[in-house]
């Protein structure tokens, strides 16, 4: 059962302090019938999923610019949507993008209840949830870190994520209204993005301060509390780079499966604590001592180059030669792309 006077508390908070988001209806204009767009909602949560607001936003307005319905993203190049999608990190992220967008796009709309929404590719029960509340005002709890924050705080839960987690999404249902659930369910996400914050709470000015029970205690700060962080570990790679005199690079294509998957990369040594690996094919390979660094989730990854520009025709043993775009590659090939090319320039 929903405690009643808590979203209307923050309801009220809402409709004056709401974050102005180009994926977002604003409460006056939901409130004048205009109808959040599925599409839309559904492309802001994938790409929001462990990223920022601040990084998203120009993705967003990016990607609704090239493809501004389903059906458009559906009949895009998959190497396009990948290049446009680097920087956002995930890649698998993307790869379910275009699948579900061709699902989507096949079935002529998108499901209307979070069951269906669930079934698609991509979609879990976080996001399932998000789209059924924000695109269809459906009395779904939706609990991100900011929700798992406030719950955490008001509620004082002690209990260290990620074992609390069951525990906050429970209390989080008891919360969530049947009256205009989707604008709650964002309410509680600003709430937590804006006031609610994970140092130094605004609790002064929080719609909430009077109910809640870290406040209370006097330790909002410390929570939610958290296991200790384990150390990321580093891993090591080598990657070659080859031009051949029509300016065409040497690429293959990622696996499906894994890190980067489906991805535009270049041949080298696998990610693992000492890369070794034999080059692509026979040559007076520069070793310019550059190291390119990229932080994943879960490792640092450091990769050195091997460069060569390639005076005849040769027969590589994987990949082959082609045009290359910086906006083709993933972040990480990427950085490898224009070291290699300020070397092979001189």
């Amino acid at each position: 059962m929903c405690d009643a006077s808590k979203p209307v508390e923050l309801l009220a908070w809402y409709d004056r302090n709401a974050r102005d988001l180009p994926w977002r209806v604003s409460p006056a204009d939901r409130a004048s019938g205009v109808v959040p767009d599925p599409y839309a909602v559904w492309l802001s949560e994938i790409m929001l999923q462990q990223t920022t607001v601040a990084a998203v936003r120009d993705y967003f307005t990016r990607f609704l610019s090239l493809w501004p319905t389903v059906a458009a993203l559906a009949a895009a190049e998959d190497d396009r949507v990948m290049g446009e999608w680097a920087g956002l990190g995930y890649y698998a992220r993307a790869r379910n993008l275009l699948k579900c967008a061709r699902v989507v796009a096949n079935d002529g709309a998108f499901p209307e209840t979070r069951e269906g929404l669930q079934a698609l590719p991509g979609i879990g029960p976080y996001t399932s949830a998000a789209i059924a509340a924000i695109a269809y005002d459906l009395p779904e709890t939706v609990v991100d870190g900011n929700v798992e924050r406030v719950m955490a705080r008001l509620f004082h839960v002690t209990t260290p994520l990620p074992d609390a987690k069951p525990e906050l999404k429970r209390l989080a249902a008891t919360l969530t209204p049947e009256n205009r659930p989707g604008d709650y369910a964002q309410a509680v996400m600003d709430l937590g993005a804006t006031i609610c914050t994970p140092r130094s709470p605004s609790c002064g000015i929080c719609p909430w301060n009077r109910h809640c029970l870290a406040r209370r205690e006097g330790d909002q700060a410390d929570l939610p509390a958290r296991k200790p962080k384990t150390k990321k570990p580093t891993r090591y790679g080598i990657v070659y780079l080859a031009r051949n005199p029509s300016g065409e690079w040497l690429a293959e294509r990622r696996p499906d499966t894994g890190l980067l998957g489906g991805m535009l990369g270049w041949p080298g040594a696998p990610w693992d604590d000492v890369a070794v690996a034999a080059p692509p094919f026979e040559a007076d390979w520069i070793d310019p001592g550059i190291e390119v660094r990229h932080t994943f989730t879960h490792f640092h990854l450091r990769l050195s180059l091997r460069v060569v520009d390639v005076g005849h025709k040769v027969e590589p043993k994987v990949g082959q030669f082609q045009d290359i775009r910086a906006s083709d590659l993933p972040t990480v090939m990427r950085k490898a792309f224009h070291a290699a090319r300020s070397i092979v320039s001189h």
